[in-house]
């Protein structure tokens, strides 16, 4: 779980790697193909997600973000 403003950063830069990560697998191999590891990338990107709008939720986003 994410926890404060580094964690939050930390988060966002490991989704742009895994994004990429997924553009060069989609470009490598064709529909098909390492389909497991594309999709378990793809769940990855989307628990960051998750983990990101719970932090932006929280009421310590919001004291943090608005100081």
């Amino acid at each position: 779980m994410i926890s404060n403003n580094t964690e939050y950063e930390k988060a966002q830069e490991e989704i742009s790697i895994l994004e990429k990560r997924l553009d060069q697998l989609k470009k490598a191999y064709p529909i098909g193909a390492k389909g497991f590891t594309k999709a378990g990338i793809r769940k990855m990107i989307a628990r960051l997600h998750e983990e990101l709008a719970v932090y932006e939720g929280s009421e310590e986003a919001r004291h943090s973000l608005s100081s």
